[in-house]
């Protein structure tokens, strides 16, 4: 989902070299360091940011491209961050906001927008992108992701934000979760 963050999350994947010049990617709200070298995690609602950016830089991206194979890669690499930052979401932030927030009508909405989400990336999830039906459901896709971020970043993370959460500590276990799935998933941190 969508959008700037604190301590500059990269809005997209990094690309850090190893010892042998191998580039492996690292995933969007990964720790940054302090000054003194501690590593501090990213806040909350930046690490759900910075995710929502990059992946609306990956729609923009499948839109500009006609190559039947970069659309694939693209289309995989959507649904990855898609689908592990909706588990980060309903697994961690969502449970912590509705509690401290007391909210009974943002965080049943938003789960309910995910299961739109869901639907739709299965449809498209490990399919060739075979023409304009393939296109038109990545196009809706989009369009529910940018609808459901609208709706985080202008409602829902202020109303987070106003609680007595630790967004910080927060935001550090959503980034543990979120690359343990990216692990289970075979993408390299």
């Amino acid at each position: 989902m969508k959008p700037t963050t604190l301590n500059s999350p990269k809005p997209t994947s990094a690309k850090t070299s190893t010892p042998t010049g191998a580039k492996t990617a690292k995933p969007t709200g990964a720790k940054t360091a302090k000054p003194n070298g501690e590593q501090k995690s990213p806040e909350a609602t930046a690490l759900l940011r910075a995710d929502h950016k990059h992946v609306a830089a990956l729609f923009a991206e499948y839109e500009a491209t006609k190559s039947v194979a970069k659309k694939k890669k693209l289309v995989t690499e959507i649904c990855t961050e898609l689908s592990v930052h909706a588990q980060v979401e309903e697994e961690i932030f969502y449970p912590a906001v509705q509690k401290a927030s007391k909210d009974h009508e943002l965080v049943p909405e938003a789960i309910v927008e995910h299961a739109s989400l869901k639907d739709l990336i299965a449809q498209v999830e490990g399919k060739e992108p075979d023409g304009e039906m393939f296109d038109a459901k990545i196009t809706v896709l989009s369009e529910y992701v940018k609808h459901h971020v609208k709706e985080e970043q202008n409602e829902m993370f202020p109303k987070a934000k106003a609680t007595s959460l630790d967004m910080n500590a927060l935001g550090a276990q959503m980034a543990a979760r979120k690359l343990e799935l990216l692990a289970a998933r075979g993408v390299p941190s």
